[in-house]
């Protein structure tokens, strides 16, 4: 009976996971950030080819191209949207820099980001708030946080903020808070 009860249990779950990935929405509809904004988060958070650059919520993959191809950094983007990703490794392939990024469907909230040195994001100020230990816990200090449009509020103020043409970029780096 109780390895009934088991090979039950077990057989749920994988369910559960496989309805999860297929169900689960993106929290935000994909909105592009204009090519200025792209290129004025990546030259605050002063990107370098040293750099990897994580970009979560990545949409159609224009941060971590551009990071590559202007920068030389490696680039990984994690989007939920699998018709997104697709979207990316061809626009990546087009721009030249296939090889120096990479592009994960997956959760940006289960997404391991402890190799990052740069994260980009423009998320709603709820998801910015809810990521805040993950990046306390997985990034190492000295590493740099750009969001576009949205802060953290009074939960965690950035060190630097910049206007651009009229929409907001915000930078934290870890351990400096």
């Amino acid at each position: 009976m109780t390895k009934l009860v088991l090979l039950l249990i077990a057989a749920f779950s994988v369910v559960a996971v496989d309805a999860y990935q297929t169900t689960h929405r993106p929290d935000v509809r994909f909105l592009a950030t204009p090519d200025n904004v792209v290129n004025a988060m990546l030259e605050l958070a002063h990107v370098t080819a040293a750099d990897v650059v994580f970009d979560l919520g990545s949409g159609d993959g224009r941060i971590p191209i551009a990071a590559a191809k202007k920068y030389g950094a490696r680039g990984i983007g994690i989007e939920i949207d699998e018709q997104l990703v697709r979207l990316s490794k061809d626009n990546a392939m087009k721009a030249g820099v296939a090889d120096r990024v990479t592009f994960i469907q997956g959760d940006l909230f289960q997404a391991d980001i402890s190799q990052a040195s740069i994260v980009t994001l423009f998320l709603l100020p709820s998801l910015n708030i809810q990521l805040i230990p993950k990046f306390k816990q997985q990034l190492r200090p000295g590493a740099r946080i750009v969001s576009h449009h949205f802060a953290m509020g009074d939960v965690w103020p950035p060190n630097l903020e910049q206007d651009v043409s009229g929409l907001m970029i915000y930078l934290w780096t870890v351990g400096r808070e």
